[in-house]
């Protein structure tokens, strides 16, 4: 077949056959069609009409949820962190209090609103129950759902989506990135997306030349030429809605590269097309290990868009919000106390987001263990409480309908239940 590909491939002068040939791979084991920077594919059955969506960005490099969820009314925080914790409430910039206790950095004033509303809450002391402070391998275990197992095949997102029921369309999955990632691989296909200024860019497969060669090649029945027609299916749909919203903009053109522009044109596209059920992004640059700053500086620079783009999509996705959860998640903590460089350290406990129309919000849920030294983790770490698994099983079952069954598929081998995230979703 790749011989067959390659002979029509030397008709194309402009591109290289050995580039032409590399771009257009065709992954037929994963159901996946890579093409250029863009992965795409999918499985395409009758769709089921509107359905509920779950959201999840990855913060890659541990975000400091300290310093994020800021547990102001314990004084052994102040004493941590003498240059970089967030003032009490009431100070120059100090925290936006939540309820008492708690208090969200500065930085976070785009998302106040949401919390207001009701559709912002957060888990503190949650995380993964291994030990690793290593980001490699802490990112695996959260995305495959299975901490302190390194030989499981697939991400936990693929399998939500092998077990959910109804039919599927091609763009039923979606990926916002340059790579279908760990949480997102595995048997199930997904359409993935670039970010940025690359989203709606052509690629050598968008010729007509091109097309009308791999539309011969692959025009059979089986099973590798049914996965190319979904796929083109899949890139077909997703091309013609970002075309939409780009025309939208002066001339056409799309607004500058960040989370703001990303977050908005994710959030269109499902407002689009409600086939779209899972949904992934993930965000680096939370190492904080140098200078991270408090009210402002490093991390604050991270989390001032952040929080923007969060409350961009909110406001993109409109009545949508209300059939939508999204979790922001992360590797790790940090360290409770600063070092010796105005930073922190790889810790164990963080902090999880949790925002969305069915979301019962105004409230920092989980069991916060303390701070002193005999509260922490290896005398050092917040203490994980509530595993990670927990509130997403939680979602799981109460937004997406899933039965127990169906979420020890997703998470084989998940804890007994705390009760720390019951009440997360509005009954």
């Amino acid at each position: 077949m790749i011989d067959e590909a390659e002979k029509c491939c030397a008709q194309l002068p402009t591109v290289s056959r050995r580039e032409f040939l590399r771009r257009a791979a065709i992954l037929g084991g994963a159901g996946l069609i890579a093409i250029g920077t863009a992965g795409w594919a999918a499985r395409a059955i009758a769709s089921d009409g509107h359905r509920r969506r779950l959201v999840v960005i990855f913060l890659r490099g541990a975000v400091d949820g300290l310093n994020v969820v800021v547990p102001h009314g314990e004084s052994a925080y102040y004493d941590y962190r003498p240059t970089i914790a967030i003032a009490r409430a009431g100070g120059d910039g100090a925290v936006i209090n939540l309820d008492g206790f708690f208090g969200l950095h500065p930085a976070l004033a785009p998302i106040g609103p949401l919390w207001n509303e009701g559709s912002l809450a957060f888990i503190h002391a949650c995380g993964s129950p291994d030990p690793t402070r290593s980001h490699f391998d802490a990112q695996d275990y959260m995305e495959s759902g299975t901490p302190g197992v390194k030989r499981t095949p697939d991400g936990w997102m693929n399998r939500v989506l092998a077990v959910m029921p109804g039919a599927h369309q091609p763009t039923e999955a979606l990926s916002v990135g340059p790579t279908v990632p760990r949480i997102l691989s595995g048997k199930m296909a997904v359409a993935n997306l670039p970010m940025g200024n690359n989203a709606a860019r052509p690629i050598p497969m968008d010729r007509p030349v091109i097309e009308t060669v791999f539309d011969r090649l692959y025009a059979g029945d089986d099973a590798l030429s049914r996965a190319y027609r979904e796929g083109r299916e899949a890139r077909a749909r997703l091309m013609s809605e970002l075309q939409q919203d780009m025309a939208a903009a002066s001339a056409g053109a799309p607004g500058p590269a960040g989370l703001s522009n990303d977050a908005t044109r994710l959030a269109k596209l499902i407002r689009r097309d409600p086939t779209i059920r899972l949904a992934f992004l993930a965000l680096g640059g939370w190492d904080t290990h140098v200078n991270q700053g408090g009210a402002n500086g490093q991390l604050a620079n991270h989390l001032r868009p952040l929080a923007q783009g969060l409350a961009d999509f909110r406001s993109a996705l409109g009545d949508a919000w209300s059939d939508t959860v999204v979790l922001v998640i992360s590797e790790f903590g940090r360290t409770a106390h600063q070092n010796g460089d105005g930073g922190t350290d790889h810790g164990h406990a963080n902090v999880m987001w949790v925002m969305g129309g069915p979301i019962r919000g105004r409230k920092v849920y989980g069991r916060w263990p303390g701070l002193s030294t005999a509260q922490l983790y290896q005398q050092r770490d917040l203490a994980v409480t509530t595993d990670f698994r927990e509130p997403i099983s939680t979602v799981l079952a109460g937004h997406l309908g899933l039965g127990a069954a169906e979420i020890d598929r997703v998470f084989p081998g998940r804890p007994t239940p705390s009760g720390n995230a019951s009440g997360l979703l509005r009954a």
